[in-house]
Parts: structure tokens; C-alpha cells; sequence
């Protein structure tokens, strides 16, 4: 039992301290996928400045005392000072009055809830165009900017220090793509490049349709030059479901030995 306390001991500071640095090295991604998003246009400062954060939420307890700031820094530096702004009151208990009475609401805060606040105590600011949810995760960060006027999602994303989710999120959109476009039947071109020394020295370029239900064939013609000297032909090839392996073959025809066959031909006629 004391042996079990004393490596629990040595584990969770170590845990906690590789938490931290996962959530530190996701806000530096974060801070450069704003950035580019904003250089390709998905985030419109028109459409999303001035912002507000809403909320940032640490999942650990060791990041409470600086995940909020943290958070306010990366938003600053990708919009600048003068399009975010921090709304305290989204984060903790509102009270408002009603009538003849007080209404205390917490938890979740919706847009309405939001706008008001905004007005509230925006001064003489313009008003918020979007609002910004941030919550700390697992493995890094997940954000949420949401047009206040009309609910639309502007962007979303999870975010890790490697952008491990980013990346799978795209070779999925990748992969979907591709499993529709094999349904329909369509064919793709491909190019290959061939070149040998032994035991007969050739460069071949060949362009191939991949058609089918399946996309299993590919068919298309060659271009081969040095051995022989320069050769023209087809080739076929059937992709196998086991490894994806392609089997197949090319025909090609000598130029210079057909052209140098038929006028031999007809010095004999």
C-alpha cells in the first residue's frame, strides 16, 4: 500500500505537468490557425469583429488560475485589442430584476442572453458581431466563434498541439470524397513514370484512365523510348482487392522496326 501512495505520488505531478504543456502548446496552434484562417477569408473580420469571449472553460483544476487569461492573449494577438472583448458576466452567476422580483440563472448562456449583456456594458462600442466559446480538452482545446445576430457557426474546431484531430478531420472529408467518386463510377487519370538499365534500358511514360463500378481497371496507352529505340502500345491493368495490387501488362510496338519491316516488305514485292 505504501509503495502503491508513493508512485501515485511521483505520477499525478507528472500527468498534471504534461497536461499543462498539451493545453499551452494547443493555444500556440490556435493562435496560428486564426491567423490563417483569417488570411484565407473563412474569418472575415467584418463579419466577425468585434468579438466577444463568452466563455473559457478549463477541464483541469491546474489550469484554472491562468486558462482565462491565456485564452484572452491568443484572441488579442490574432484581432487585436480592439476586436475582442471579455463579457465576466457570460462566466459567473447573473441576476437579474423582473418585475417585483430577482431571477439568478447560471450554467450555459444563450445568445440573447449574450447581446444583452453586450449592450449593457459595451458603452459606446459597436456592438459584438460573434461570440467565442473556448473549452480546455483531453487533449488540447476545442473553439467555437458563433454569429451573434443569427446563431451561424463561423468556425469550429478542435484543436491539439500535433492538430492530430485537424488533420484526420481532413483526410476524412479526403476519404469521402473518394468513396462517392468510386459509387458514381467516375474515372481519374493517372501518369506513370518507368525507367530501367538492366536487362534492357528504357524510359516509359504512360497515362491511364481508372474506370469500372469498382475503379478496379486502368487502361491507357505507353510511350517508351531507347530500347526500343522508340516504341507506342497499350496497357491494362486490374486492381486485386489484397493489398491493392495491380496486375497487368503492356503492349508496345517498335516505330522505327515496324517502319523499317514494311519497307522491306515492299522492296521484296
Amino acid at each position: 500500500m505504501l509503495l502503491r501512495t508513493l508512485l501515485l505520488l511521483l505520477i499525478v505531478p507528472t500527468v498534471a505537468r504534461a497536461q499543462r504543456d498539451a493545453t499551452l502548446e494547443a493555444f500556440e496552434r490556435l493562435e496560428e490557425l486564426l491567423e490563417m484562417r483569417q488570411g484565407d477569408g473563412q474569418l472575415d473580420p467584418k463579419a466577425v469583429l468585434p468579438t466577444i469571449l463568452v466563455s473559457a472553460t478549463p477541464r483541469y483544476e491546474a489550469s484554472a488560475g491562468w486558462f482565462g487569461t491565456r485564452a484572452l492573449q491568443v484572441l488579442v494577438r490574432a484581432f487585436g485589442t480592439d476586436g475582442v472583448r471579455l463579457c465576466e458576466a457570460c462566466m459567473t452567476l447573473r441576476t437579474e430584476v423582473t418585475g417585483s422580483g430577482l431571477v439568478q440563472s447560471s450554467g450555459p448562456i444563450g445568445l440573447d442572453e449574450v447581446v444583452r449583456l453586450d449592450d449593457l456594458y459595451r458603452g459606446e462600442g459597436e456592438r459584438a458581431r460573434s461570440g467565442v466559446w473556448l473549452d480546455e480538452t483531453q487533449s488540447g482545446l476545442a473553439i467555437r466563434i458563433v454569429d451573434l445576430r443569427n446563431g451561424r457557426v463561423i468556425f469550429a474546431q478542435v484543436v491539439d498541439p500535433n492538430l492530430r484531430s485537424y488533420t484526420g478531420t481532413a483526410r476524412s472529408f479526403r476519404l469521402a470524397a473518394e468513396v462517392e467518386r468510386r459509387a458514381r463510377g467516375e474515372s481519374i487519370s493517372h501518369a506513370f513514370f518507368d525507367a530501367a538499365v538492366y536487362p534492357g534500358q528504357h524510359i516509359s511514360l504512360e497515362w491511364a484512365d481508372q474506370w469500372g463500378d469498382t475503379n478496379a481497371n486502368l487502361a491507357g496507352f505507353v510511350f517508351s523510348a531507347f530500347d526500343p529505340v522508340a516504341g507506342l502500345g497499350g496497357s491494362y491493368h486490374r486492381v486485386l482487392e489484397w493489398q491493392h495490387i495491380t496486375v497487368g501488362g503492356q503492349v508496345i510496338v517498335s516505330l522505327p522496326t515496324a517502319v523499317a519491316n514494311g519497307i522491306a516488305d515492299a522492296d521484296i514485292d
